[in-house]
């Protein structure tokens, strides 16, 4: 099985979900909990979120394999996003509920860390890099979106319920200002105004991860923005069902914020 999917598009726009993915390879799943097994902190249904993206002429990129095998949003050496918070390592050996992923004695050591990066981690990076460097090369510039979702009340990350809508920018280090200042303006509209049945914020609890910060070089013509969504907003968080009635309003946002990124791409690449 491959590693990951890439549709390659022919607008300034790259969508990356990589926790979209829910296989475990077998040698890997021998050693895991029944529990662990059901991949509960998966980011369930984002690529049915965003397969519109294609519509758009977007760029799209998701692996096969879970975030239990390797984290693609970590840096490859494990280096924390953010220090002295509770977050989950490039290879987790717990749940977000702070349960035991493996059973005892099953927990990958230094070696198989290392041969994960190799085999999983690396070659979604490679890819990921080099069709940015495709878009750039194309038009100027590029804007990278990282997709997420994540349940709406997590204690180990963070207390109480999780704002629908999480637009990460590392705190403006990743996009340009304008950018940055436009995506907020529409959340404001479309996530927040009267009426509204959605609430956001901006570099909150979620600034982005190793994607965002990594790849997000305003300077360089690559533009980086993550969101992270609740997912009480699109599914069921319980059966992990997908729930298309709740669904659709959260993709015409989705859809709203990537129309502007494309639209930013392309005056900023002009």
């Amino acid at each position: 099985m491959e590693t990951f999917t890439l549709h390659r598009g022919e607008t300034p726009l790259l969508v990356s979900l990589p926790h979209d993915g829910t296989a475990i390879p077998d040698d890997i799943a021998a050693r895991m909990t029944d529990a662990a097994k059901r991949v509960p902190d998966t980011d369930w249904h984002v690529g049915r979120l965003y397969a519109f993206a294609r519509e758009l002429g977007a760029s799209l990129i998701a692996p096969h394999w879970s975030r239990y095998v390797v984290d693609l949003n970590r840096p490859p050496d494990g280096h924390a996003l953010y220090p002295g918070r509770s977050e989950t390592a490039l290879v987790p050996v717990n749940t977000f509920a702070g349960e035991a992923i493996y059973r005892a004695g099953g927990e990958p050591g230094a070696e198989e860390i290392a041969a994960r990066v190799e085999t999983y981690w690396r070659p979604y990076h490679d890819a990921l890099r080099a069709e940015l460097q495709r878009l750039r090369a194309g038009h100027g510039r590029a804007v990278l979106w990282d997709g997420h979702s994540i349940r709406s009340r997590v204690p180990r990350f963070f207390e109480g319920r999780l704002p629908d809508f999480n637009l990460g920018t590392a705190d403006g280090a990743s996009c340009s200002t304008a950018l940055q200042g436009r995506l907020t303006a529409l959340l404001r509209e479309r996530a927040g105004g009267a009426g509204s049945p959605y609430s956001h914020v901006v570099n909150g609890r979620f600034k982005g991860g190793y994607i965002t910060r990594h790849y997000g070089h305003p300077a360089g013509g690559v533009e980086a923005v993550q969101l992270e969504l609740a997912q009480c907003t699109y599914m069921d968080e319980d059966s992990f069902d997908y729930q298309p009635a709740c669904a659709a309003p959260v993709q015409d946002v989705i859809r709203a914020l990537l129309e502007a990124c494309l639209s930013h791409g392309r005056s900023a690449g002009s």
